[in-house]
């Protein structure tokens, strides 16, 4: 019996949703930042954190495992950051980040990313 060929596994959808998400997310804050027109102190800290999501969800929509634990990073430390707003802010993200990790971190997602060819 011959084994499956691991590296023509299809992307599971939780990581297309994901990916998709992230660079989303990461395109539309970077855009309203930049449009704000004001380089406030904190606008090359902020970009920057944008660059990163989008850069997490193109390489995870390439089957990287590094990008995955680069966005469940970015989503747990916009965690900590919105507990300094609100309590409530904060619960958002985290109910965000678990749903992430587990749709990131079990079957078929992760067998998605030991099946990926390295990076």
């Amino acid at each position: 019996m011959l084994a499956p060929d691991l590296t023509s596994m299809q992307r599971p959808f939780p990581v297309t949703v994901v990916g998709w998400l992230f660079i989303i997310t990461g395109v539309v804050s970077l855009g309203y930042h930049l449009w704000q027109g004001t380089f406030a102190r904190w606008t090359v800290v902020i970009a920057a954190i944008a660059v990163a999501a989008i850069i997490g969800g193109v390489f995870l929509l390439r089957g990287r495992a590094w990008a995955r634990w680069l966005l469940l990073v970015w989503l747990a430390a916009h965690v900590v950051i919105s507990a300094f707003h609100s309590w409530s802010l904060m619960a958002a993200h985290l109910v965000l980040l678990v749903a992430i990790a587990y749709s990131l971190l079990t079957p078929p997602s992760s067998e998605y990313f030991r099946s990926a060819p390295p990076s």
